[in-house]
């Protein structure tokens, strides 16, 4: 089997292994105690907030460990409306957002918020204007995502964020860089970005640690109370093996980040000229999008029905957001990006990593054309 899911979880480096492991087994203490045990453990994670901020560019008071990406927007968002209600009860996002974000603001708009959802352009991009547009005297908040976690479409973050503090200097702006740290340059401060979420295990990492950085004078209000850690702003016990270890992974991936994207690029750029030949498919990524994600759709036929044939033939791809590949819905983002229903339901998503090589391309086209010859033969006959 090859596996092509790496947006959704890459296979974590064996140092990273190895550091969940050895901090299991020697660091078991809490941080918080007051024994020299706790005050080795408080070290520890003291060092994995220095890696992250230097990683990200940042200061190391800015980084706030959460329990992954879902919880650091979460945070960021209702965090930042509940902290700043005083200012207004307006929220700007747009329609291909990460459902962490997407239903956070549904959520918030339950509650009585309004929320604008920008509409993208059909390859994906956000106009930054629409975005300014948008934004009122009483907009608390705007979040656009970095790299759109189904499509691979890139955002313009540094013009959306001068153009939001353009209309409205006091808006915070938000980036969910989930998608897009470890594959493209530029960090929170580069993009002009209030707050900034991340999840080591999209990197290589481990499972069940996030970052947000908050940049120095915002404060949000805390979603999960209790003690007075992560600077008040997220109580609870800190995962210290992940945190050590997903410092690394932030490290690691920062360090390898030109080389990753110049390997995965020709790679990419083989996929799309291959997946356009195929006249049953439609492409939905673009050159100009992440060098690691190749989205197409065959319409008419479900993703998920794809997605196992591909598997019969020792491919794993998804279909879409591993937090909405479940559902029977069609795709909120291509729907956005104007494709029609049946292309909707069709969705397939690719996403390399530093293990693929051109023979595994290689392997994963024949494969497709096998997988839509035989799933063109089946539909011929049950007509």
């Amino acid at each position: 089997m090859i596996y092509w899911d790496y947006a959704a979880a890459a296979p974590p480096y064996e140092e990273v292994v190895r550091t969940v492991e050895q901090l299991m087994q020697l660091h078991y203490a809490n941080p918080s105690s007051l024994h020299r045990a706790g005050a080795d453990a408080a070290a520890l994670i003291r060092r994995a907030r220095e890696v992250c901020a230097s990683a990200l560019g940042v200061r190391t008071e800015e980084i706030t460990f959460t329990s992954g990406a879902t919880e650091s927007n979460n945070l960021a968002i209702k965090g930042a409306a509940l902290q700043y209600s005083g200012r207004g009860r307006h929220i700007v996002t747009t329609e291909l957002e990460h459902p962490s974000v997407y239903e956070s603001c549904l959520q918030l708009r339950e509650m009585g918020w309004e929320v604008d959802f920008v509409k993208p352009k059909p390859d994906g991009g956000i106009d930054p204007w629409d975005i300014a547009a948008a934004v009122r005297k009483d907009t608390v908040l705007v979040s656009v995502m970095h790299v759109n976690n189904e499509t691979g479409s890139v955002q313009p973050q540094r013009d959306i964020a001068r153009a939001v503090k353009e209309a409205n200097p006091r808006t915070l702006f938000h980036v969910d860089g989930v998608q897009g740290f470890g594959k493209l340059p530029g960090g929170p401060r580069d993009f002009g970005a209030d707050l900034y979420s991340l999840s080591p295990h999209k990197i290589r990492g481990p499972r069940g640690v996030g970052l947000l950085y908050v940049r120095e004078g915002v404060r949000l209000f805390p979603l999960i109370s209790g003690g007075s850690h992560e600077n008040g702003m997220r109580a609870g016990t800190e995962n210290l093996p992940a945190i050590v270890a997903g410092a690394k992974a932030v490290r690691l991936a920062s360090e390898r980040q030109r080389e990753l994207a110049g390997r995965l690029l020709p790679l990419r750029d083989r996929l799309l000229s291959f997946l356009r030949g195929i006249p049953e498919l439609v492409v939905n990524s673009t050159e100009a999008g992440a060098p690691h994600i190749v989205h197409f759709s065959y319409p008419g036929m479900k993703g998920e029905v794809l997605a196992r044939q591909l598997e019969q033939l020792g491919m794993l791809v998804s279909t879409r957001s591993a937090c909405s590949s479940r559902t029977a819905e069609p795709s909120r983002v291509l729907l956005a990006m104007g494709r029609d229903e049946a292309a909707a339901l069709g969705g397939i998503r690719i996403s390399l990593g530093d293990g693929h090589t051109e023979s595994d391309v290689a392997a994963l086209e024949t494969a497709i054309v096998k997988a839509v010859l035989a799933l063109k033969i089946a539909e011929g006959g049950m007509r």
